[in-house]
This record gives structure tokens, C-alpha cells and sequence, in this order.
């Protein structure tokens, strides 16, 4: 095997990693990464269809990664919103109960018998898209769950909520979040949207 067939396999299992990726963002930006080695590859081996098609899909991420990534501020409280929810109303409950599984594998020490006093379900076009959960003390509000369905994970809603929307925060008088990862899945999600290490803990100032 030469190094160009060496391109066209690197571009073949970018393609198929982007498809097992579940997170939005990182699933845009292989699937582009591959494209662009594919074009490489087409280009290489002088084959205009491969060029072409894999060009187009090159764009076609760049574009979904701008819609993403692109900070929309009239439009977003439309499309996310944080609704105050007691936390232990049935719907939560019922919401919590279908989706552990899954919110254990990056929040393994979240359990159902929690009692959080702050509670919000987090909608996206209206629909419930995830939850948050927190244990107040003075200023500080204490995570207890920070969680996102898997359609809807990407870092839209979690730079809307500590960004555009921190207002659920603050008006019920909370100067900062802070948070306790327990996986590394957690905290470069945390890390990304702009908590900082304090001593064991991650804090993001509102």
C-alpha cells in the first residue's frame, strides 16, 4: 500500500468515526476533516466525482458548523428556554426515571433520590431537550445534574443556559455555578463553556 492509499483509508475511517460521533459539533467538524483528506485523495488519484462529492460535503459542514457555533442573540431564547419545574413533579420524574441510563454513563454519582431544590427543564423548539439541577447554598448553586438528551447534544443549549439565558440563575439571586465532574467527559464539556478549576471544584462566574 502506497501513502495515497494511505489517504484514502484515513478518509474513509474519519467518515466512519464522524458516524458514531453523538455530540453535534464533533460529529460536523471529522465528517469535514474527512471530507477535505477525501478531496485530497480524489485529487490525487485525478478522480473528479470523488473530488466533487466529498467538496460539497466539506461545505455543507462548514455551513451547519457556523449555524451551530454562530452566536444568535435574538434568536435563541425562541428556540432554548429554561422553564422552572418542581423538581418533583411527575413529568421530571418520569423525564429523570427513561433517561439514567444515559445520564449515569457522563454523571455516574446522579441518583433519583436527590433532592435538589432548584429544578429547570431545558426546551429546545419547545420540546424538553434536557435538565438542571442544583443544591443551593447563599450565591452558590451547586450542580446536582447538568443534562442534555442525546438528540439535542450539542453546545447550543449549554452556551445559551450559562451565557444568553444565566438570567434563570441570577434572578433567583445565584452569582455562580459550581460543579463537581466526576467523568472527563464532564468536565472538558464544563471546561468548554468557561468554568474554571477551584480547588476540586469547577466554578463558572454569572
Amino acid at each position: 500500500m502506497n501513502w495515497v492509499e494511505g489517504l484514502g483509508y484515513l478518509a474513509s475511517v474519519l467518515c466512519v468515526v464522524a458516524l458514531g460521533m453523538r455530540q453535534v459539533v464533533r460529529l460536523r467538524t471529522i465528517s469535514f476533516i474527512g471530507g477535505v483528506v477525501f478531496v485530497a485523495y480524489g485529487l490525487l488519484i485525478g478522480s473528479w466525482p470523488v473530488v466533487l462529492t466529498n467538496g460539497a460535503i466539506a461545505i455543507l459542514n462548514v455551513w451547519r458548523l457556523g449555524q451551530e457555533l454562530r452566536s444568535t442573540p435574538t434568536g435563541a431564547p425562541a428556540e432554548i428556554a429554561a422553564v422552572p419545574i418542581e423538581p418533583h413533579h411527575p413529568f421530571l420524574d418520569d423525564f429523570l426515571r427513561a433517561n439514567l441510563p444515559d445520564i449515569q454513563r457522563s454523571q455516574p454519582d446522579f441518583d433519583l433520590a436527590d433532592e435538589p431544590e432548584f429544578a429547570r427543564l431545558i426546551t429546545r423548539h419547545g420540546l424538553p431537550a434536557g435538565v438542571f439541577l442544583g443544591r443551593p447554598q447563599a450565591t452558590e448553586l451547586h450542580v446536582v445534574l447538568d443534562y442534555v438528551t442525546p438528540r439535542y447534544r450539542d453546545s447550543r443549549s449549554g452556551r445559551w443556559l450559562f451565557g444568553e439565558g444565566r438570567s434563570t440563575f441570577t434572578e433567583a439571586g445565584f452569582q455562580r455555578i459550581v460543579a463537581s465532574p466526576r467523568t472527563y467527559e464532564h468536565r472538558t464539556y464544563l471546561e468548554a463553556l468557561g468554568f474554571h478549576p477551584e480547588g476540586s471544584h469547577l466554578v463558572k462566574e454569572l
